[in-house]
């Protein structure tokens, strides 16, 4: 098992970086927010780089006009397809801590936009492992871990978002995250 490093048990609040041997189509060159995670009940998360090239205000009528108009739609895992997650982050600089609000309401995230400028997505689906699974795919080397910095998916999407934190895992996956992906 790789870059274990000091996380505990439990990994919520953390990201998961698909190894560059990862087959899964589902999670293939992925980056995924892990919101909730234990060894008994599992893991839940949505995956952060896989855009869809939509905003809420352009599949529902009721985002139209409002805060919520230009929120991204990104897939979110192969998990529940027919279901709109809504998640927000901030991030305090001088505290260093990382907030997460995971599957809030419409009227909570635009609150979350007006006055505490947080990053609001909508995720399409979203991941899941149920309770041992993702353990035993961290035991496979299918997935590294990495702790949420600073504006960490600022000006990255898609691919660009894995490859960065790829390379930070160090410089044995130079050489994988330069290579195309097929």
């Amino acid at each position: 098992m790789e870059n274990l490093g000091n996380f505990h048990d439990n990994y919520s609040g953390t990201l998961l970086i698909s190894h560059p041997r990862m087959l899964d189509p589902n999670f293939k060159r992925t980056v995924v927010l892990l919101s909730a995670h234990s060894k008994e009940d599992g893991a839940l998360g949505v995956i952060l780089n896989r855009p869809m090239q939509k905003c809420l205000g352009e599949i529902e009528d009721k985002f139209t006009f409002g805060p919520l108009a230009q929120v991204p739609i990104y897939q979110g895992g192969p998990v529940a397809q027919d279901q709109i997650l809504l998640v927000a982050w901030t991030w305090s600089e001088t505290d260093s801590v990382f907030k997460l609000f995971f599957g809030i309401d419409p009227e909570r995230a635009s609150e979350l936009i007006e006055f505490s400028g947080a990053t609001v997505r909508a995720f399409q689906g979203y991941s899941g492992w149920s309770g041992g699974q993702l353990e035993g795919e961290m035991l496979e080397d299918a997935w590294l871990l990495s702790p949420v910095r600073s504006k960490f998916e600022q000006g990255l999407d898609g691919d660009s978002l894995w490859k960065k934190f790829l390379l930070e895992q160090g410089p044995k996956y130079r050489l994988d995250a330069q290579a195309p992906e097929d």
